[in-house]
């Protein structure tokens, strides 16, 4: 479904500040796979979210979406069936416009200040109401006035409304308070398995890495270094992760996020 083939990155070319963000990476990603990505700061995580989204051409390599080769594909193209959360609540939402206004532009219904029209505003007071937020009766509210955690819920949902072919979650609960940030997630595991979509998730949580989707990659130096799926990754403690990744990399986990998360 999404095949990344020796796929390589540099920043600052030739120069002191020169920075190899993705170092031949090799990932092939099935329809309907939830890969959870684990990795200290710098690993090229979001680098790697950024090569298949198209925020830059990379180096080398090729990356085939749906069996479409989209290495040359600009960002905006892409952004038609990638769907992307982030960390920040702030991003992937218009603040002064309102909670309907943001979901027609979702819908790919309109444009700026655009409206829905009475079939529409139902199906989206139905989605809403699945986000168990109340959002349902506050169409008209300007998006900047949610909480961090509505707001990422809002976003998720107007990321999958159009279903994508590839939903990318960028360490989306990160900024939330934890009993926000477990009712994010289990929506967003709602989501994903009633739609049955193909999804790449970020997360400094090694144990939410274990538990939530059905494989697991760990990555160091802009390569994928740990690969697990299946048995194998059922019968894993955060422990062996770190164990793993010691054999892998030649060193210790030293992200205390990660370690204390």
């Amino acid at each position: 479904m999404l095949k990344l083939n020796h796929v390589s990155k540099t920043f600052n070319p030739g120069t002191t500040d020169a920075k190899l963000a993705l170092n031949d990476l090799t990932l092939h990603v099935r329809k309907g796979d939830f890969i959870s990505i684990i990795g200290a700061n710098g690993a090229g995580k979001s680098t790697l979210f950024n090569a298949i989204c198209g925020s830059f051409f990379v180096d080398s390599g090729s990356v085939i979406l749906d069996g479409v080769d989209v290495t040359m594909l600009p960002e905006f193209r892409r952004a038609k069936v990638i769907g992307r959360l982030f960390q920040d609540p702030m991003r992937g939402s218009a603040p002064g416009m309102s909670i309907e206004e943001n979901l027609v532009l979702a819908a790919g219904q309109g444009g700026w200040m655009s409206t829905a029209g009475k079939k529409e505003k139902q199906r989206f007071r139905d989605r809403l109401a699945l986000l168990d937020m109340g959002l349902e009766d506050r169409m008209k509210q300007p998006v900047g006035l949610l909480s961090g955690g509505q707001r990422q819920a809002l976003t998720l949902m107007m990321a999958t409304l159009s279903t994508p072919k590839l939903l990318l979650l960028d360490e989306h609960t990160a900024a939330l308070d934890p009993g926000t940030a477990e009712k994010v997630l289990a929506l967003t595991t709602r989501i994903v398995e009633e739609n049955d979509l193909t999804c790449l998730m970020i997360t400094h949580n090694m144990q939410s890495a274990l538990d939530l989707g059905n494989r697991t990659i760990m990555m160091d130096q802009g390569r994928v270094v740990f690969d697990t799926t299946g048995e194998e990754r059922g019968a894993l403690t955060v422990q062996d992760l770190l164990e793993r990744f010691r054999e892998a990399s030649g060193k210790k986990l030293d992200n205390d996020r990660m370690l204390l998360a």
